[in-house]
């Protein structure tokens, strides 16, 4: 392998990694404003799953950071903390 090819390697390993962790710093603020929203509202995990239409494992993944749930979902668990979901690009 020539420099080039070394250097392009290690940069795709950085740029993995930084949005790596930029997916978990999204899915942990995602996470701690469910649990935030939930708490306030008195509502259990089961409680929110079944406003929500899912599972309560499913909740409890989303509050760990292991679940990436799709737009629908998100928008789903929003309306049922009684919150409107905003997506932003900065």
């Amino acid at each position: 392998m020539d420099d080039f090819q070394k250097r392009l390697a290690k940069e795709m390993r950085d740029i993995n990694f930084s949005l790596r962790d930029y997916a978990r710093e999204v899915h942990y603020e995602f996470a701690k404003q469910i649990i935030k929203y939930r708490l306030e509202l008195g509502f259990t995990q089961k409680d929110l799953a079944e406003w929500v239409g899912t599972s309560q494992g499913n909740i409890s993944r989303l509050e760990h950071g292991t679940l990436n749930p799709s737009f629908e979902l998100a928008d789903r668990i929003a309306v049922a903390l009684d919150k409107k979901l905003k997506i932003t690009m900065e």
